[in-house]
């Protein structure tokens, strides 16, 4: 589907399409100078003339890319950052002309834009699925040669994955991608009851008496952790407390130098804490069971 602008929003845009189209074309050594006073100085009155003369660029471009149903002027806008971008990174001393360097920029620059807006869903952000993306319909179109098909077949899908070196498996997800389109959850799925999409949605989290139980488990074994490390010496509890329950562990090595000790002290100190404390919590579990329910 094809976005289509309001009649504000068109004359807007064919405002700016005028404005880009009749600006002069600039001669190389022009070109040249601009940049480099921009480069050098930050002369933003060569910066302005420089971008005005590319704008053009970025219309051309953003006509290319009208056909995935995104707004011609966001598409225009999101090509403008692109130029400007272009014109901050430029070296005009490499001896390239600033419409090569910035065409890249403007098409990088509106492809991101589709690929965020095009669909609610993510569509891709790997370098494979963006390829996928805008060139599948391209590429199919060309094998089945004026005869379409409503799916590719084996063969072909062999024949896209080796043309753009992806695996064939992302060739059948992105078609299947493209060949759907976002729908509401609120729509009507056609019953007689009206149910909707989302009343066949699985709801994977807790029930309220899963959660009041979880939480009622997690105090009780707390407070029974704590009257189990109240049994242990005070340094056993402060090594329990540095190597078991701190969220960065301290080392056997540094607790030893902290209390004199040699780290085999410290370990072995710690293994008979926590056969205390395995003690401790046995003791209390079997408490709880016998308690009537």
């Amino acid at each position: 589907m094809t976005y289509k602008d309001d009649t504000q929003t068109q004359g807007a845009n064919l405002s700016f399409i005028r404005a880009a189209m009749d600006a002069p074309i600039l001669e190389k050594e022009h070109e040249f100078s601009l940049a480099k006073r921009w480069k050098d100085d930050q002369d933003e009155k060569a910066l302005h003339e420089l971008i005005t003369a590319y704008m053009r660029l970025v219309v051309s471009m953003a006509h290319k890319f009208k056909f995935y149903g995104l707004p011609l002027g966001d598409l225009m806008q999101e090509g403008n950052i692109g130029l400007m971008e272009a014109a901050q990174r430029f070296d005009p001393d490499l001896g390239y002309r600033f419409s090569t360097y910035a065409s890249w920029w403007i098409r990088a620059s509106i492809q991101d834009y589709i690929l965020k807006n095009w669909s609610i869903v993510r569509t891709g952000s790997t370098s494979a699925q963006k390829s996928l993306f805008f060139n599948l319909r391209r590429l199919r179109a060309q094998i089945e040669a004026g005869a379409p098909q409503e799916y590719l077949s084996d063969e072909n899908i062999t024949k896209i994955a080796k043309e753009l070196d992806v695996k064939e498996e992302e060739v059948r997800k992105m078609e299947a991608r493209l060949s759907g389109s976002d729908s509401s959850l609120n729509n009507i799925i056609g019953d007689e009851n009206g149910n909707e999409w989302q009343d066949l949605l699985a709801d994977n989290a807790p029930n309220p008496e899963e959660v009041v139980t979880s939480l009622k488990d997690n105090k009780a074994r707390k407070s029974w952790l704590n009257d189990a490390l109240d049994e242990l010496t005070e340094r056993e509890r402060n090594i329990i407390q540095d190597r078991q329950l701190s969220s960065k562990s301290v080392t056997l090595e540094n607790l030893g130098n902290e209390l004199g000790i040699s780290k085999e002290r410290v370990r072995q100190i710690e293994q008979k804490a926590l056969g205390k404390l395995k003690a401790s919590l046995e003791v209390q579990d079997e408490f709880m069971l016998t308690l009537p329910q």
